[in-house]
């Protein structure tokens, strides 16, 4: 596979189920995150989609031979308050290394200086190791941590921000 076969697109349809999926299994495989998890993707990306706004909010997914292998939103609407929110960046495990993290997170990126936001922000969690390298990569600074349980399971949660403007 070249990086000219993986196609960066907006939605389609199944993408809320394929984006959830690719989630839940990801993260019950390598976390033993369950189903608390996987209804809180599925939820919260259908309330994202349904309030969707193309004028402050990014959705982007990576198609390979006709399957959605990634994804990642940019979500606007508390980009005045708190900044836009990067969310649901994800890329199958049988994908990862090849770049299609790199090209999602570019989309998101250059639509949030399109939008002139002053910052990104993204909610993940310790030992995501090359998630962080890639983040950290682009510029992202590591600005807070807490022990939390918003996902169903307990973790050390990490805050990155990306400053686009002052």
């Amino acid at each position: 596979m070249n990086m000219d076969q993986i196609k960066i697109s907006e939605y389609i349809p199944g993408s809320i189920g394929k984006i959830t999926e690719l989630h839940a299994a990801y993260y019950s495989n390598h976390w033993n995150f369950g189903l608390f998890f996987e209804r809180k993707v599925a939820t919260e990306l259908s309330e994202f989609l349904g309030r969707f706004n193309a004028n402050r909010d990014g959705f982007w997914i990576a198609n390979f031979a006709g399957n959605i292998i990634g994804s990642i939103t940019i979500d606007g609407i508390c980009s005045e308050t708190k900044g836009a929110h990067l969310r649901w960046f994800i890329v199958s495990q049988e994908h990862q290394g090849l770049g299609t993290g790199k090209l999602l997170l570019k989309k998101g990126i250059e639509f949030s200086k399109k939008c002139d936001f002053k910052r990104i922000y993204l909610w993940t969690f310790s030992g995501l190791n090359v998630a962080r390298h890639l983040y950290e990569k682009y510029g992202f600074k590591l600005c807070k941590e807490q022990i939390n349980n918003q996902w169903g399971v307990t973790v050390k949660e990490q805050m990155f921000e990306l400053i686009l403007r002052d």
